[in-house]
């Protein structure tokens, strides 16, 4: 390889005062596209229903300058849903990234790793008993928080029982998956023994709805969203720098496992909040970070990638589901379509790669 060759090769960095960072149009592109693309399905969202809107329209009252007729339309009764959509698919694609960036494994999504599963258990345990402990629960602290509790405990005892001198990708998974079995069979026996009008109520939130979400419901969920976003996004020049490995990671002068655990944090409180607004939508999580990644040519999962291709995923699967059949269906049911066959290539792409290399 020549002189000319290793230059061509070489990134080029950009430096502003005393911070640097490597310079990527590509990945840069595509992020720009994607967050484009975001916001032309959360338009066409909002657009869509009984009294249709078109997208000029749209556009014009989002930005101020609508009528009044499509301002109470919009802003209050059709824009909840679609920020509801964009904030719960932003949230799954970004702890998506961050637990398949410290698993190194595809697999390692808040689906798989038990944390919806035990936000789930929660808010059914809300719903299906009543009276005593749990009504005072659920009437102080509310559906949210408590589903919000129920992720951020399974979280930690996932991330605590894998731990031994270290996250080992593989033991994580395994675990999450136990864990996961773990919080559905109690789920199942909640539901098995609960009178069957609650039943009605837990199963359609376990299915993942965005319907009937006012801004009340969201409010708490966007504020959490922003706050725990804004963490992740301080963290992730040093979280980047995992990648290399914890030694190169050490030699940086990062501390490796502090930046883990506060990442893996945020992940699994992403998560919960996800779960806390729309229930456990699933596969969103683990679809998004991976498509990011190959979308934009990167090793490891982009994180504002993953969150706007989380946030196109859900909000295109509630359109889908509200304009593709005559009857509306939940958004969990489109995103499961898309999720359950992407699962199965991942999962024979990894046997494929493990038998060549055997």
């Amino acid at each position: 390889m020549n002189q000319t060759d290793v230059k061509r090769s070489v990134t080029p960095g950009v430096r502003l005062g005393r911070v640097s960072f490597m310079w990527r149009p590509w990945p840069v592109l595509v992020t720009v596209v994607l967050a484009a693309a975001a916001f032309l399905v959360f338009c066409l969202s909002i657009g869509v229903g009984d009294f249709p809107i078109a997208l000029p329209r749209v556009i014009a009252t989002i930005l101020g300058r609508g009528e009044r007729v499509d301002e109470f339309v919009i802003m209050d009764l059709r824009m909840p849903r679609a920020l509801a959509g964009l904030v719960v698919g932003v949230a799954l694609g970004v702890s998506g990234a961050i637990t398949q960036s410290i698993a190194r494994n595809p697999l390692a999504s808040p689906d798989v790793l038990g944390i919806t599963g035990g936000a789930s258990a929660v808010a059914v345990f809300l719903v299906t008993v009543s009276g005593g402990v749990s009504a005072l629960v659920a009437g102080s602290v509310g559906m949210s928080a408590a589903a919000l509790a129920g992720g951020l405990g399974t979280g930690l005892l996932v991330y605590f029982l894998a731990w031994r001198r270290g996250i080992d990708g593989f033991r994580l998974i395994l675990i999450g998956i136990s864990m996961n079995a773990l919080m559905q069979a109690l789920t199942a026996w909640l539901l098995v023994t609960a009178d069957i009008r609650d039943v009605a109520r837990a199963q359609a939130w376990l299915i993942g709805s965005l319907d009937g979400r006012s801004w009340d419901d969201i409010r708490v969920p966007l504020w959490c969203a922003a706050v725990l976003l804004a963490v992740v996004g301080a963290a992730a020049f040093q979280f980047r720098q995992l990648t290399f490995g914890d030694d190169v990671a050490a030699g940086l002068g990062v501390r490796y496992s502090a930046v883990r655990a506060v990442m893996l944090l945020c992940a699994v409180l992403l998560a919960g909040v996800a779960v806390s607004a729309a229930g456990p939508v699933p596969f969103v999580a683990l679809v998004a970070p991976q498509v990011a990644m190959r979308l934009a040519r990167c090793p490891t999962p982009p994180l504002v990638a993953s969150g706007l291709v989380g946030a196109l995923l859900l909000i295109g699967s509630d359109l889908v589901a509200r304009t593709a059949l005559q009857v509306t269906l939940p958004v969990g049911v489109v995103t499961a379509a898309i999720g359950g066959p992407f699962l199965v290539y991942l999962l024979v792409r990894a046997n494929l790669r493990q038998a060549t290399r055997g």
